[in-house]
């Protein structure tokens, strides 16, 4: 099967005529606010619930370098020292449920409940981190595509170079031999 950088739009396109000779013809928008899929309550807001909204409790300081960072390297320095810290706490419990689990087999329960509540908070902490993530990459993908771009066009250059190189030793050597000819 072949690919394509823009494969045709899907045949169901067709369905429809323009929008602006009837209105009636394009298809339904889609819901805004919540809906049910299977059984779920989604919602059509891409907004991250917070982690009391979920019912969890926050290991983390709230503050205003979460929501609205003053710029971006105090936010990802905050984002780091903050990782770094629930990262040993979750060490060190991980230590203490390996010794509840040799010395009281029974009450391993709160530990597993605290290592689930740093490892939620690790969870938030890192998707809060997604649209920085996104950005760079896409930073990164377009970088990689302007270097891409500026080789094609080196090498179409290059080859244009050499081109106009052989044809001028070409004409040079007819001239050599005596044929005529007229360049159109």
């Amino acid at each position: 099967m072949a690919t394509t950088t823009y494969p045709p739009p899907p045949p169901y396109y067709k369905l429809y005529k323009d929008y602006l000779q009837d209105p009636k013809s394009a298809p339904e928008l889609p819901p805004e606010g919540t809906y049910i899929c299977y059984g779920g309550n989604y919602t059509t807001d891409d907004i991250l619930p917070s982690l009391e909204d979920q019912g969890v409790r926050q290991l983390y300081p709230k503050g205003p370098n979460i929501a609205m960072p003053p710029s971006i390297p105090v936010l990802i320095i905050y984002f780091k020292k903050e990782l770094r810290s629930l990262n040993r706490e979750l060490q060190l419990h991980i230590l203490e449920l390996a010794d509840i689990l040799v010395e009281r087999p029974s009450q391993y329960a709160r530990s597993v409940e605290d290592i689930s509540l740093i490892f939620k908070n690790l969870h938030d902490l890192l998707n809060s981190l997604r649209p920085h993530q996104a950005r760079a990459t896409l930073i990164h993908i377009l970088e990689l595509q302007i270097q891409r771009r500026k080789q094609a066009v080196k090498d179409i250059k290059r080859r244009r170079e050499e081109a106009q190189r052989l044809l001028k030793d070409y004409i040079g050597t007819l001239e050599d031999t005596g044929a005529s000819f007229v360049l159109k």
